[in-house]
């Protein structure tokens, strides 16, 4: 029997162009001598469909979908669609008024239904807000065959692999119990870096565990803040790879499974990346352009200062979107350094892509004229400094609104983590492109992009970073080396290490307590900021779920460090370029 994965970029909430994806992938897949078609968790509607599934008539019109697309399907070939079911019992016995569900289509009719048994809230993943939780092990029977359906989070509970159960079932197990001689998972999985290596490890042990041919087709593409890798790909009973799809692109794979050995045969393995780098690049390239796509934008704008965080996006944006659809905007002010313009032009040529001057110094002289009143007998600092972030904020909108185009944002993780950064101003934008990918990071994909040829300036790398808001200014002034501040917001966002951890690790004592309360205080930014693209387990997007008028942070360090000082838990918000010190700054309060 052969089966092929139809690994589909769906648009959330589209049935009709998803309906025909999957149209359009079972005639490909019929043509191929396929008997079985297999397509991601949710595929009619797209993942995640959120608070759309509140709507009934939205639900409605996904039943409605569903038929059609089985009256339409080839003869001869069953399909396995990612859809939801109303849960009719709901009103009587209580629970979700629906189930996140697979149906098997075949000769033009809905042969049966499987629900996912494990439902996933943590994270980005909010299922019991929504859907009742299936209670019976799914399989069907197809020329001789007994297929096990799991669905995406139904993979996730090995108790052998992990150490410990999530959840009391574990539907792979129950599964081999009944004895199915093969097992596919239709899924939706979120990337992450390094995740697939993970998925591929995980099922190769239930593979050789339940000596079970496993099959997974996940989804691919850009949904809002989240980048979907694809990477579907089936094992046999002794682990090993059978088949592997592309990476972060559509694609339909066709893998067989010998009836005699009960066993699938090898088929078309895709490679994987040569580099977690090239990995990162691939996701965000999907995440710009799906993100572009789908909210109906064709150009981009954003601003090019010179600096290494504008260089990655606007090569990101063009590689996405195609050189003539990209315009970058270079605002310098008195405190521009030459080099600024230099280097932003520079960059703009090795892409190909236009860009337009607009001085603001003038700008700046007329918020001073108008504030120098209500500023007079204060000393220049930051709300001046942020004053020329937030011109050029305005410009960029300005430039965004006048002609449809997406404005991005460009700062980076550690950037947002601590707050240094500035509302209404460099946190503009439609979509934050580098938001999850730390200061680190964004230096190493960099120097990856020119591993062959220079794209971003030599200049551009090897310059200290810079706000340039005032003379001489540079990021050293406010922060730590970010390689030092890096590793410490990885240890306490990623690992969740409290401060007498991290200080164990080797760091400074006072820059630790400093960049825990840079971080709490920037919650309120965080909040305003644009959906950013998520790459990292912890991203500060919707699965991030930190209050913002909390004093806990300030106890728990006093707590962990153990130390005799009396903490301040009485701070006010961040400034919005705040210098590095151990006392709290007086902050603007939003």
């Amino acid at each position: 029997m052969k089966i092929a994965i139809a690994q589909i970029n769906p648009t959330i909430g589209d049935l009709l162009l998803n309906a025909q994806k999957i149209l359009e992938a079972a005639q490909r897949a019929a043509s191929s001598g396929a008997r079985l078609l297999l397509t991601p968790e949710l595929s009619l509607c797209g993942y995640p469909p959120r608070d759309l599934l509140l709507n009934p008539s939205f639900v409605e019109a996904m039943g409605i979908t569903l038929q059609n697309l089985a009256q339409d399907l080839p003869p001869n070939l069953a399909v396995l669609v990612g859809t939801v079911e109303p849960n009719i019992k709901a009103d009587i016995s209580g629970g979700k008024s629906l189930f996140n569900s697979i149906a098997l289509l075949e000769n033009g009719k809905v042969k049966q239904v499987f629900h996912k048994r494990l439902l996933p809230t943590y994270d980005v993943f909010d299922e019991r807000r929504y859907f009742e939780e299936g209670l019976q092990a799914n399989y069907f029977t197809l020329d001789n065959i007994h297929i096990g359906v799991t669905i995406c989070e139904d993979l996730w509970n090995d108790e052998e692999f992990w150490g410990k159960r999530t959840y009391a079932v574990n539907p792979i197990a129950d599964l081999a119990i009944l004895g199915v001689d093969l097992t596919v998972n239709l899924s939706a999985s979120p990337y992450t870096a390094g995740k697939q290596q993970f998925r591929e490890i995980m099922l190769r042990h239930s593979a050789i565990r339940f000596q079970q041919p496993m099959i997974y087709a996940n989804q691919v593409g850009g949904n809002d803040d989240l980048i979907f890798d694809g990477h579907s790909f089936a094992l046999n009973r002794q682990g090993e790879i059978m088949c592997r799809a592309r990476g972060f692109d559509t694609d339909l794979v066709v893998v067989e499974f010998d009836e005699t050995l009960r066993d699938l045969q090898l088929g078309s393995v895709e490679p994987m990346y040569e580099s977690e780098d090239e990995e990162i690049w691939q996701a965000l390239v999907l995440g710009v352009r799906d993100y572009a796509r789908k909210c109906r934008f064709s150009k981009v704008v954003l601003g090019l200062s010179g600096g290494i965080d504008s260089a990655i996006v606007a090569a990101i944006a063009t590689a996405a979107l195609g050189k003539e659809n990209v315009l970058g905007v270079l605002m310098p002010s008195p405190y521009s350094s030459e080099h600024s313009i230099s280097d932003a032009v520079a960059l703009a040529e090795n892409l190909g892509i236009k860009t337009h001057l607009l001085p603001i110094g003038e700008l700046m002289q007329g918020f001073d004229r108008t504030l120098d009143d209500l500023f007079a007998g204060t000393e220049f600092g930051l709300a001046e400094e942020n004053i020329q972030s937030r011109i050029r904020g305005n410009l960029l909108m300005a430039i965004a609104n006048k002609f449809g185009y997406l404005l991005l944002s460009t700062g980076n993780k550690s950037e947002m983590a601590v707050g240094y950064c500035t509302l209404y101003g460099d946190m503009n934008g439609g979509l934050a492109v580098i938001a999850d990918v730390p200061k680190t990071r964004v230096y190493s994909l960099c120097h990856w992009l020119n591993r062959n040829n220079e794209i971003i300036p030599k200049n551009v790398l090897i310059k200290a970073p810079s706000a340039e808001l005032k003379p001489g200014q540079v990021d050293r002034d406010s922060l730590p080396p970010y390689e030092i501040l890096d590793d410490i917001l990885q240890r306490l966002i990623h690992n969740h290490q409290s401060a007498a951890q991290i200080v164990a690790a080797g760091h400074d004592p006072v820059i630790v307590n400093r960049v825990i309360q840079m971080v709490a205080r920037a919650e309120f930014k965080r909040r305003q900021a644009p959906p950013g693209l998520k790459i990292t387990d912890r991203a500060f997007g919707t699965g991030w779920r930190m209050p913002i008028a909390s004093n806990w942070v300030g106890v728990k360090n006093a707590y962990q460090t153990k130390t005799t000082a009396t903490p301040n838990l009485n701070v006010s918000s961040t400034a919005l370029k705040t210098p590095l010190q151990t006392s709290p700054p007086q902050g603007e309060r939003l």
